[in-house]
C-alpha cells in the first residue's frame, strides 16, 4: 500500500458491506470502552481493589485499538488484502505513541504496550476469520 493508494481510495471513497462491517466492530469497540468500560469498569474495579490483570488499567489501549484498526480499515482500505497492512501499521503505530509519553510528561506503561500488542493480534486474527473467504474469492 502507497501513498498513492491511500490517496485513490479517499478520492474514490465507496461505501460496501466490507467497509460497513469493519466500521460497525470500530464504533462498537468505541461505545463499548465510552459507556461501560470507563464509566463503570474501571471505577468498579479500583473501588473494590479487584486484580483484574492489569484489564481495567488497558482498557483504553486495548478497546482503543480496536476501534482505531477496525475505524482505519474502514476509511482508508477497499479490500481485504490492504486491511491485513492496516492492522499492522496501525499497531506499530500506537505502539511507538506510547514509547514517546515522555515527550509529553507522562511515563510509559509497559502494560499499556503489552496491551496494544495483545489486542492487535487480535485484531489480526478476527480480521482473518471474517474476511479469509472474502481473500480466498478473490
Amino acid at each position: 500500500m502507497t501513498i498513492n493508494d491511500i490517496r485513490n481510495e479517499i478520492i474514490g471513497w465507496k461505501f460496501s458491506r466490507y467497509k460497513a462491517i469493519n466500521f460497525t466492530i470500530g464504533i462498537c469497540a468505541l461505545l463499548l470502552y465510552e459507556f461501560v468500560g470507563r464509566p463503570y469498569y474501571r471505577p468498579y474495579i479500583y473501588s473494590n481493589n479487584i486484580y483484574d490483570f492489569h484489564i481495567a488499567d488497558t482498557i483504553g489501549n486495548s478497546l482503543g485499538t480496536i476501534a482505531t484498526v477496525f475505524i482505519f480499515i474502514s476509511l482508508f482500505s477497499r479490500d481485504s488484502s490492504h486491511g491485513y497492512f492496516l492492522v499492522n501499521v496501525i499497531t506499530v503505530s500506537i505502539i511507538l505513541y506510547e514509547f514517546a509519553q515522555p515527550l509529553l510528561g507522562k511515563q510509559i506503561d509497559p502494560f499499556d504496550i503489552v496491551a496494544t500488542v495483545i489486542t492487535g493480534g487480535i485484531c489480526f486474527v478476527i480480521y482473518s476469520l471474517l474476511f479469509k473467504s472474502y481473500v480466498a474469492s478473490k
